[in-house]
C-alpha cells in the first residue's frame, strides 16, 4: 500500500505524486498487487491504471488504519508522499502496521535536527555551522556564535515550510514562533 501526498500545496506535490506512481508501478512489476491511498483526484497516482486498488480517502491515521484493516496489506510505504504520510510512520508502526522502505526511525533521524547533526558528525562529513534551540535567548546566543546570514527553520520539516533567512541581529527572536518549539 502506497500513501500519496494528499492535497497539493503551492510549491509541492507533483514530485511526490511522481514518486508514488513509480513506487506502485515497480511493485506491480515485481508481482505485488498495489493499493494507492490519496485524497487528491487531480494527481496521476489516482489514475485507475496506476494501481490495482485505489482509495480516495484522506491520508490520516484513522483512514489509513481502516484501509489496512480491510485490505490487510503486507505493509505501507510512506516515504514517497511527502510530509503528510511521513508524519504517520511512527503511529502506523505503533499500531503494528509494517512500514516498508524508510523506517520510522530513519525518518526521525532525517527530520530531527540534533539527531541528523550527530549522524553527520559521526560520519565526519562537513556541514555548515548550526545549532538547535528551544528558547529565544538560545537563538540570539547561537546566532552570535554562528554569524549572519542564518537560515532559521523548525525541526520535523524536510521541505522549506516555515523557513526564514535572517540577515540581521534583530531578527532571530522574532522568528522563534513559540517557546519550546525546536528550531
Amino acid at each position: 500500500m502506497v500513501l500519496g501526498g494528499g492535497p497539493n500545496r503551492i510549491g509541492q506535490g507533483i514530485e511526490f505524486d511522481y514518486c508514488c506512481v513509480h513506487a506502485s508501478l515497480a511493485l506491480r512489476e515485481d508481482g505485488y498487487e498495489t493499493i494507492m491511498v490519496n485524497c487528491n483526484p487531480e494527481t496521476v497516482s489516482t489514475d485507475y491504471d496506476t494501481s490495482d486498488r485505489l482509495y480516495f480517502e484522506p491520508v490520516t491515521l484513522e483512514d489509513v488504519l481502516e484501509i489496512v484493516r480491510i485490505e490487510k496489506p503486507k505493509g505501507v510505504i510512506v516515504q514517497y508522499g511527502g510530509q503528510t504520510p511521513l508524519k504517520l510512520a511512527r503511529a502506523l508502526e505503533a499500531a503494528g502496521v509494517p512500514v516498508i522502505g524508510t523506517s520510522p526511525d530513519a525518518i526521525d533521524r532525517a527530520e530531527d535536527r540534533e539527531r541528523f547533526q550527530h549522524a553527520v558528525d559521526r560520519l565526519k562529513l562537513k556541514q555548515p555551522a548550526n545549532a538547535t534551540v528551544t528558547a529565544i535567548e538560545q537563538a540570539v546566543e547561537k546566532a552570535k556564535e554562528i554569524g549572519y546570514p542564518l537560515v532559521v527553520r523548525p525541526s520535523y520539516v524536510l521541505g522549506g515550510r516555515a523557513m526564514e533567512i535572517c540577515l540581521r541581529r534583530s531578527r532571530p527572536a522574532s522568528l522563534l514562533p513559540d517557546r519550546g518549539q525546536r528550531l
